[in-house]
């Protein structure tokens, strides 16, 4: 099973909703996805999809991240996408000024575990580079440890709470921000995990929970 970056595509809309509502209590609306899918001088969204062979490089015309061409240097599973395989995560950053502001990362269960949040990070501080933000700053429940462990391997630091930001539930939000994302000391921490999920997707075997979704079919 091989795991690669593609931007997100309105035609992928039905497989982003079904990834949310088993994720989050509340979803977007279809409305406010293609909102930010239209405006990508400062929003840009993301999929990981998944194949079960490895796709051809000559699949697809999509503009290639910095991550693929990392990675394809060295062999891996991450190459360039076909918008046809289905979707095992996806996620989206906002430039506010100069900062980047992760809006969302969602895995669908069967995939979680599996190096996919990593990936989707890792093209989330691809696409922050091309839009010039100067760092990254996100909201996470202050319950969600797993996510936070997560934000923290990227840089990421608590840095306060917004009290009852969560609407469903009333719960606190934990605002964490990263350190200038240009700086020696980021790019060597992203050149490392990219490297580690590179010898991870290389040698860890992918073992689903249930069928793969079906590819979407445009309406």
């Amino acid at each position: 099973m091989y795991f690669f970056i593609d931007h997100m595509h309105v035609d992928d809309l039905p497989e982003v909703h079904r990834i949310d509502a088993q994720s989050f209590p509340y979803q977007w609306s279809t409305a406010t996805y293609i909102n930010e899918l239209s405006a990508p001088q400062h929003s840009r969204y993301v999929v990981v999809r998944v194949s079960p062979h490895l796709p051809g490089s000559s699949v697809s015309n999509a503009p290639v991240s910095r991550l693929q061409r990392f990675l394809n240097r060295w062999r891996t599973p991450v190459v360039a996408p076909t918008p046809r395989f289905p979707i095992a995560g996806h996620a989206g950053i906002w430039l506010s000024l100069d900062d980047g502001h992760i809006t969302t990362i969602a895995v669908h269960p069967d995939y979680r575990r599996q190096g996919v949040g990593e990936l989707l990070m890792l093209g989330l501080i691809d696409q922050a580079y091309d839009l010039n933000a100067q760092q990254l700053t996100l909201e996470v429940r202050v319950s969600n440890i797993a996510a936070q462990n997560l934000y923290v391997k990227f840089g990421f630091r608590h840095q306060g709470e917004r009290k009852r930001y969560y609407t469903d539930n009333g719960e606190d939000a934990s605002i964490m921000w990263t350190d200038g994302i240009h700086s020696a000391d980021f790019r060597e921490r992203v050149r490392q995990l990219r490297q580690q999920l590179y010898r991870r997707l290389q040698t860890t075997p992918v073992v689903l929970a249930a069928t793969p979704p079906a590819p979407v079919t445009p309406q």
